[in-house]
């Protein structure tokens, strides 16, 4: 990534992961944390979450969703338990969760998935001391893309899925995009693994599924409605272009 100072180098450093290999989180004082809640079962795969929030306090208080990256075929929700401690001792309740991955499951499941754990939270926010109309979303790589997706997308039924809490709405307050893709019909040429990861993602590469690289592209679904986004990207990104997060 190019050089961030000030305020721009602490989103950075509050909003990426982790690196492989993390330990158990530590959990500090003022923060109860859960892990392995399950919050749907789409196919059998019991989808888990890991949930952080103030040991204390009234609330509401406001959430994020954690999505984890991974070309969408790989990666861990248990890469954003450091950033769900961090943003409970803050105030927020954080959860980080799991979703399906390709190629087994392509595109839209892990939509699906995501909007499903939105609206768990969104049913939960009672019990959790949440404010169900501040409900923000994060994540980094193919997490930033969902996070997007889910940004441009909130209640468009065709993405619902069947995942719990049907009739609950997975509109989501803000965004933080950090260098997810925005457009999936430019990702060939400027990125070092497009050809390799989005056919497993999307059925295909641009030639023979091009309908879908249309379709799962945040960039298409933005309309008045979309959710606030604050877009994260270093221009010296090989995987993802910067110009990914320009054209949002």
């Amino acid at each position: 990534m190019t050089r961030l100072t000030g305020a721009a180098l602490s989103v950075v450093l509050l909003v990426l992961p982790a690196g492989r290999g993390q330990q158990p989180p530590v959990v500090p004082d003022g923060v109860t944390f859960e892990a392995g809640i399950e919050y749907a079962n789409p196919d059998g795969q019991h989808l888990q979450l890991n949930l952080a929030r103030p040991k204390t306090g009234d609330g509401p208080f406001p959430a994020v969703v954690c999505v984890h990256g991974g070309g969408f075929r790989a990666g861990k929700r248990e890469s954003y338990d450091a950033l769900t401690l961090k943003l409970a001792q803050k105030g927020y309740v954080a959860a980080t969760v799991s979703y399906r991955l390709a190629p087994k499951y392509p595109f839209p499941a892990a939509v699906h998935d995501t909007k499903a754990a939105v609206r768990w939270v969104r049913a939960n926010a009672a019990k959790l001391k949440i404010d169900p109309d501040r409900i923000g979303v994060t994540g980094g790589s193919a997490g930033g893309h969902l996070a997007q997706f889910l940004g441009v997308t909130g209640d468009v039924k065709e993405f619902e899925g069947d995942g719990g809490n049907a009739g609950v709405s997975s509109r989501v307050k803000c965004v933080v995009n950090v260098y997810g893709p925005s457009d999936f019909t430019k990702s060939y040429g400027k990125s070092v693994d497009a050809a390799q990861v989005l056919p497993l993602f999307l059925g295909g590469n641009l030639e023979t599924a091009r309908a879908a690289h249309v379709r799962s592209s945040p960039l298409n679904w933005v309309t008045p409605n979309a959710a606030p986004t604050l877009c994260i990207h270093g221009t010296e990104d090989k995987y993802v272009a910067h110009e990914q997060a320009e054209w949002m």
